[in-house]
């Protein structure tokens, strides 16, 4: 948010009277660059912030969606005994096809360690959700079902929903989005304006780092207080704001298209087969598993496995039966640091592997974008990740409490000027400006803008209105006081 609100507070510096009028400019601000972004970054955090403070309570509550999880559904995540060995992939299929007779098998994940086995189920009439029943992979027991999403639990899912449009579909995601798109903007205007007062200082570092609690009173304590803990969170919400972009309705799309143009995204895994046989279930005493193209035979969970973990794919895996004719998949699905994401295609009636596709060969954009999402969900680095997110959401909603604090302490309070908030910082950045700045900046903003759509569009209408507001006032002073000069706008 506002990492430098106050800065009006400062009175402003006495100049001598010009002989000639000069061009506009700003009584505050130090240049019309700063000027511009102070104004900027005002009514940017203003407007903006109580989007953000959404976005970090929604945020603050996912961090804990793996705790709670394990409180909700721990009787079917995990087992109350690790075995020696785990009784074959087919039986533990055939015992949650026994268990949940409808829809098709569209992906298995053998339980490892104290984690049950989940064998999903596809059925049209979820639509996006699925049905995933847990089965202790040392027993064969049934432990319950649930009705996920991409793997996620209805708890989980809750939490993630909640966070990224408020329950309301795809109209909610407009929230989230304009979040991301301006908390970058707000985060390094911040910056640019704190080191703008603190680079005449002596000590500069500490002032940028410590807030400066020796003589600072009222607004000026408030101020040092958000924005040196602005500082401290600047990378952090930077990288929130880059990876909420890459997945978010409107940012997200031109996102996936720049990783297409420039050949970027993960690399698709073959399943052709040669032609031959088409696999049927054998009857041989095993569980037929109705998958991705009909029935398959149950018996080639456990081939395609053996091929797999042969390959090298250890650790957690997701098997998923193609159809007739083609390979079956096998994904490393380990997300934490380091994470596996190897992937094989095997044939499942001979369990020959035939084709590969290693992490490490995937392009950096695609490893990044990959590594990324992890991190913003928590996953990435266990434990630490989540304590991390918290500290980010809470050092957030700290610096926002900050920034209208400001903005409330900064009110006149005469009893001939009494207002409930401070006033915002004058016009005249823009027409202040050198030429050069207006021939380079237009072109970046609009660039900047179509990339990300909902920045764009919410700064045009904010200086549409503006401007608007900017000539009623004039129009207002100029009737009042018809012989006073007319500031200047912009």
């Amino acid at each position: 948010m506002d990492m430098s609100v106050t800065e009006l507070s400062d009175p402003p510096r006495p100049e001598s009277a010009p002989s000639a009028a000069p061009p506009a400019r700003p009584a505050r601000g130090g240049s019309p660059f700063g000027a511009l972004l102070l104004r900027l970054h005002f009514y940017a955090g203003v407007l903006f912030a109580p989007f953000l403070v959404v976005a970090a309570l929604t945020g603050l509550a996912y961090t804990v969606a793996p705790q709670v999880d394990t409180a909700l559904y721990g009787d079917r995540l995990t087992v109350t005994q690790v075995g020696e060995r785990p009784v074959p992939v087919a039986d533990q299929v055939g015992a949650a096809r026994n268990a949940h007779p409808e829809g098709s098998v569209s992906a298995v994940q053998p339980g490892t360690g104290d984690r049950t086995t989940r064998v999903v189920f596809t059925v049209p009439e979820l639509a996006d959700r699925q049905h995933t029943v847990y089965v202790d992979p040392y027993t064969g027991r049934v432990q319950g079902q649930l009705t996920t999403w991409f793997g996620s639990t209805p708890a989980t899912t809750w939490l993630d929903d909640l966070h990224r449009n408020l329950h309301l579909g795809a109209v909610g995601r407009h929230y989230s989005e304009l979040a991301a798109s301006w908390l970058w903007v707000l985060a390094l205007g911040g910056v640019v304006l704190w080191w703008r007062r603190r680079r005449s200082s002596r000590a500069t570092a500490r002032h940028l780092l410590v807030p400066d609690l020796t003589a600072a009173r009222g607004v000026r304590r408030t101020r040092s207080w958000h924005a040196t803990t602005g500082i401290w969170l600047t990378v952090g919400l930077l990288f929130l704001s880059a990876t909420g972009l890459t997945w978010s309705r409107y940012a997200g799309a031109n996102f996936g298209a720049g990783l297409d143009a420039l050949d970027a995204r993960a690399p698709q895994l073959s399943t052709a087969l040669a032609a031959g046989p088409v696999p049927t279930d054998t009857g041989g005493g095993h569980h037929g598993a109705a998958g991705a193209g009909g029935v398959v035979e149950s018996a080639a969970f456990d081939r395609v496995l053996t091929a797999a973990r042969t390959a090298g794919l250890d650790g957690p895996v997701e098997i998923a039966p193609g159809a007739p004719g083609s390979a079956w998949t096998v994904t490393q699905v380990d997300n934490t640091w380091p994470v596996a994401k190897d992937r094989v295609a095997v044939d499942p009636t001979t369990g020959t592997v035939t084709a590969r596709s290693d992490f490490a060969d995937w392009p950096v954009l695609a490893q990044l974008s990959g590594l990324g999402i992890q991190a913003h969900m928590g996953v990435l680095l266990g434990p630490v990740n989540q304590i991390l997110l918290a500290a980010l959401a809470l050092g957030l909603l700290c610096v926002i409490v900050w920034g209208y604090r400001m903005w409330w302490q900064r009110r006149p309070t005469r009893a001939d000027r009494r207002a409930r908030t401070g006033t915002a910082p004058p016009r005249g950045g823009v027409r202040g400006l050198p030429w050069w700045a207006v021939l380079v900046g237009v072109p970046v903003v609009a660039a900047v803008g179509w990339a990300l759509p909902l920045l764009g569009s919410s700064l045009v209408a904010f200086l549409v209105v503006d401007a608007a507001l900017g000539v009623v006032a004039r129009r207002r002073r100029r009737d009042t006081a018809p012989d006073s000069p007319v500031p200047a706008g912009g």
